[in-house]
């Protein structure tokens, strides 16, 4: 081995610690850089494996008069459509839980469910329950089931034999909405297709082959789906006659015989008026067969199905962070690096003058100290890619199955992140080594074997103030005097506690912004607990409140026009904003607390012009006084001012007055709704009121707004996994970052140190000496890291906004107090560590002068 590389080896091995360091703080930087950047990707590879294995079709598309054997060969004339037939109800199940019952055929090719437990129906009296059925309602293996009579199937009473998943319903905590029973599905059901006592199937699923390589919650996959969609509809829109014909032929058929009769009769006793009345009621009959069947197809894709879209936001919202949080956490830790490298290379420059006198080329003793930087570099680099790539991903897919389906992990290894990482890495070991030896270098040899001479204490601004000064003692004023001195050291200090500070207090902050979108929509500006949409018909609004009345939980209600509609303004375009029409504006304020954007103050809804909620005016770039174009679904058409601009955190919605949408819209509003405030409530009387309102008949179906909430809770949950791992890599990565600039701070000062101990300081003073700045310099760099943890979750909340979501900044007392406590104990801890290095040091050979 060369002199120089066993100078190198034997300079690590002197300064283990330092070398450690350096590696750590760039392998930190490293895991959560890559390991956050490959969470989105992974979480998305993950579902698309889970769902190509369950072959979960792209398109389900729903019949009013069923499918046939003809529906699937026509399906299936689109080129890679594979077509499937399945019969499918909601029904009212067991202890008034409303089902989505399939019917289940042995050899089924798409959306195969996935048993847990058990096994698949054998038997026409065998039932496989939802997995969530056993998680969360209590049903086992070998219980009985039960049917009502509404059901309408082969049988009422069925024996649980199974339980299991479906990639149709991936996210555990919802199954979607129906119009039977409360209106709410609580899970699924499969039972022999014999037993469903349908006509025909209900339900045809369409799965693409072509599409299978492409990531299902991207919007490239459903621009795809939807090329492929209009596809079905052309062959489907001759379809519909077809089943018509087929549905109407029997029945045309007995109604021609009969013309044919009454024809025969008219040719021997000529137009009576018994055979005109006979052919009136003949032609009624088939005037009333014809309108009886109308074929009409309802079209769904994986986006409408419960849960996808709320995975792919939070997917979206994991690599929205992904491009700021570990960015800055890796900024972070190669600047501390950078520092590190630098005052290495710094205290060799001895060893450095001592080489270009023995007569090393410059290249050659630069090689030493560069080969040092890329060794640490290279180090901490693979180790925390490979170690981030492969583990962070995995936490969170595994903590997904809380929320989500099991999924079947699929981790790609993420190169360019990787590759990105080490050239961070590298230009904070190999090029802060490279700049620091040229320096070096450039000086003569003599020049370099002397110590760099001490700087030169000056006047700081605290002695100007001479009462302040005055009330210092000497190890105080010793203690302000070098923080001063030293300003490098004591801004890398700060911005490394800062920094820290402030990854640990945005992880807190991204949790907390995301729970307070939820808890302050539905509080300060929602008021109203339940939406119950009402039946077509007059009367039905007395109705319901007539249910409602006898509610001991009711409150109020107020009826409004609700309605969904596309909004259009300087080339931009939203589709589905909610509109509410209220005739009693100043009443609305009572439901809905509408508070201007700028300035807060309440709105009432104007006689003219719409009150557009934030997000809405947003992303159609509107502001107060300009135009906005809108078309209901009904098709109504106008133009409307926009009045006001409201705060608003999840959804899309438009207010007016009933005056203003007349005015806009032209046509008289009806009300449709009504918006019910109640006493609180729990799940079980929610879901008795709803399906007691569902039964009536005045109402179609009632939604709530703790569900509603609920779910936007979840966005935060589903964030749980991320932002732990944020905290503690965070505080490891602060904690590393303290204890290397303080053990840099004390190697630097060993001679001044010494002779401090030589003049009798205690034990105690010495290492006060040292933690005085560090106090200070922690208590400062907390204030900043208060700020800069602020303007950090600020900006990573507006990443990761939604269509739908607009997540307000909010960070608990908590999140500062958990902040704080950790980097006085990570102060405290490395105080502890350096005095019991400070006792055991060796002062004579510190004193020793190299002149």
């Amino acid at each position: 081995m060369q002199p120089m590389a066993k100078y190198m080896w034997r300079n690590i091995k002197d300064s283990l610690g330092r070398f450690i360091a350096i590696i750590l703080i760039i392998l930190l930087g490293a895991l959560i850089f890559v390991g956050v950047k490959a969470t989105g990707p992974a979480l998305n590879a993950s579902l698309n494996a889970t769902v190509k294995d369950d072959r979960l079709s792209d398109v389900q598309l729903f019949s009013s008069t069923g499918f046939t054997g003809k529906d699937v060969t026509a399906a299936e004339k689109v080129a890679g459509a594979q077509a499937e037939a399945v019969k499918f109800k909601y029904v009212n199940g067991s202890r008034g839980q409303v089902v989505a019952l399939y019917g289940y055929t042995a050899g089924q090719r798409l959306n195969a469910f996935s048993l847990r437990s058990g096994h698949a129906p054998r038997r026409t009296n065998e039932i496989v329950l939802d997995a969530r059925a056993q998680r969360t309602y209590g049903y086992k293996l070998g219980q009985t089931y039960t049917f009502p009579a509404d059901a309408k199937l082969g049988r009422q009473t069925f024996t649980i034999v199974g339980f299991a998943d479906s990639p149709l319903y991936i996210d555990n905590s919802q199954r979607g909405s129906a119009n039977v029973g409360d209106g709410t599905v609580r899970y699924f059901a499969y039972i022999p297709a014999s037993q469903m006592k349908l006509a025909a199937a209900s339900l045809l699923n369409v799965r693409f082959a072509k599409l299978q390589t492409a990531d299902t919650v991207t919007d490239h996959y459903q621009d795809l789906v939807k090329i492929q969609e209009r596809k079905l509809k052309a062959v489907f829109k001759t379809r519909a006659k077809d089943r018509n014909a087929e549905l109407l032929a029997p029945t045309l058929k007995k109604l021609d015989a009969q013309q044919k009769q009454l024809d025969a009769a008219k040719k021997l006793a000529g137009d009576s008026p018994q055979i005109a009345a006979q052919q009136a009621a003949l032609t009624a009959g088939r005037k009333k067969a014809v309108a009886a069947v109308h074929t009409t197809y309802t079209w769904e894709t994986r986006n409408d199905l419960p849960g996808f879209s709320a995975y792919g936001d939070s997917s979206d919202r994991i690599a929205a962070i992904a491009n700021v949080f570990p960015v800055f956490f890796f900024l972070v830790a190669a600047l501390i690096t950078f520092t590190t490298v630098t005052r290495m290379v710094e205290e060799a420059r001895g060893q450095i003058g001592a080489f270009k006198a023995l007569g090393y080329g410059k290249w050659r003793i630069a090689l030493n100290y560069l080969n040092y930087a890329l060794l640490a570099g290279v180090l901490g680099t693979v180790l925390g890619s490979v170690a981030g790539n492969y583990s962070i991903p995995r936490i969170v897919i595994a903590l997904y199955k809380n929320e989500y389906l099991p999924l079947t992990p699929v981790v790609p290894f993420g190169w360019d992140v990787a590759a990105l990482a080490a050239v961070f890495s590298l230009l904070a070991t190999v090029g802060a080594a490279a700049i620091v030896v040229r320096e070096q270098l450039a000086e003569k040899p003599a020049d370099l074997m002397l110590p760099r001479a001490p700087k030169s204490a000056k006047r700081i601004l605290l002695e100007r103030i001479t009462p302040l000064w005055r009330r210092f003692n000497f190890n105080q004023k010793v203690s302000y005097r070098n923080l001063f001195r030293f300003k490098s050291r004591m801004w890398m200090t700060i911005i490394g506690i800062a920094g820290g500070t402030a990854l640990i207090l945005t992880g807190f902050g991204i949790k907390n912004s995301i729970q307070a979108s939820g808890g302050r929509q539905y509080s300060e500006i929602v008021k109203y607990q339940a939406v119950v949409r009402l039946a077509d018909g007059s009367g039905k609004a007395n109705a319901a409140r007539g249910i409602l009345d006898d509610n001991p939980h009711y409150r109020s209600s107020i009826a409004v026009t609700a309605d969904a509609a596309d909004l259009t303004a300087h080339g931009h375009k939203r589709t589905d904003v909610t509109v509410f029409a209220s005739n009693a504006p100043v009443k609305m304020q009572q439901y809905v607390g509408l508070h201007r954007q700028q300035g807060g103050t309440a709105i009432t809804l104007p006689a003219s012009g719409v009150v557009l909620t934030q997000k809405t005016a947003q992303q159609l770039n509107l502001a107060v006084g300009d135009t906005v174009h809108v078309k209901t679904t009904a098709g109504d058409t106008g133009s409307a001012k926009v009045a006001a601009i409201a705060t608003n955190y999840v959804g899309n919605t438009m207010y007016l007055s009933h005056q203003a949408y007349q005015k806009i819209l032209g046509t008289k509003p009806v009300s449709n709704s009504l918006l019910v405030r109640f006493k609180a409530m729990t799940a079980s009387q929610r879901n008795t009121l709803a399906r007691q309102l569902l039964k009536s008949g005045a109402a179609l179906g009632t939604s709530y707004t703790v569900d509603q909430q609920a779910t936007v809770n979840n966005m935060g949950k589903m964030l749980d996994p991320v932002v732990l791992i944020f905290i503690l890599l965070s505080g490891v990565l602060s904690f590393v970052v303290l204890y290397n600039l303080t053990n840099i701070n004390v190697a630097e000062r060993i001679r001044e140190l010494s002779t401090i101990k030589v003049l009798g300081f205690y034990d105690n003073e010495v290492t006060m000496y040292i933690s005085r700045e560090n106090i200070i310099l922690t208590v400062v760099g907390i204030l900043f890291g208060y700020a800069g943890g602020n303007l950090l979750t600020a900006y990573i909340l507006h990443q990761a906004e939604t269509p739908q979501v607009i997540f307000p900044l909010y960070i608990s007392f908590s999140g500062y107090a958990v902040a704080t406590v950790l980097m006085i104990a990570f102060t405290g801890i490395v105080m502890g560590i350096t005095h019991w290095r400070l006792k055991r040091v060796d002062m004579v050979e510190a004193l020793k002068s190299n002149d």
